[in-house]
């Protein structure tokens, strides 16, 4: 499967809107996805194969900050690599803008993303209880410091 990582665009936003219902009990909406489209603050990335949307991931930057809103990859195109070249990209793109960390939320129950984060470096720094809804869940927060020198 060959996988092309690129910008996320506004003729995407259809496709982002069926992924997210497919992936989320709380999709976001298009209005939502319309505001994290790349400039100054945003990086938006999309994974597509043969033309098809198959994820995405999203970063807002402030300062030196970077949040990772959210990432998704279509249930049927799940263990195939997709969200970690999504998170690789996302972190190649974090260097060039010189961040000094990047941090996310997961739900405490999803192990396959907590592995990814976890392979991609992310340690957890720690815990929003109840952040999630349907279902209710604690979220933990995981932090990459890109220079290891100034982890705390």
């Amino acid at each position: 499967m060959e996988i092309l990582i690129r910008d996320a665009a506004a003729s995407d936003l259809d496709a982002l809107e069926g992924l997210e219902k497919a992936c989320f009990s709380d999709p976001w909406s298009r209005e939502v996805f319309a505001a994290q489209l790349p400039d100054e603050r945003h990086e938006f990335l999309v994974a597509e194969c043969g033309g098809r949307l198959l994820g995405y991931v999203t970063m807002m930057c402030v300062l030196d900050e970077g949040d990772i809103s959210n990432v998704a990859v279509e249930p049927g195109a799940r263990r195939n690599g997709i969200g970690r070249e999504l998170v690789a990209e996302m972190l190649r793109r974090a260097e060039r803008r010189s961040l000094a960390a990047v941090m996310l939320e997961v739900r405490e129950h999803n192990e396959a993303a907590i592995a990814l984060y976890d392979e991609a470096g992310f340690v957890p720094v720690g815990r929003r209880r109840g952040y999630y809804e349907r279902p209710r869940e604690d979220a933990i927060l995981m932090t990459l410091w890109m220079d290891k020198e100034e982890k705390a």
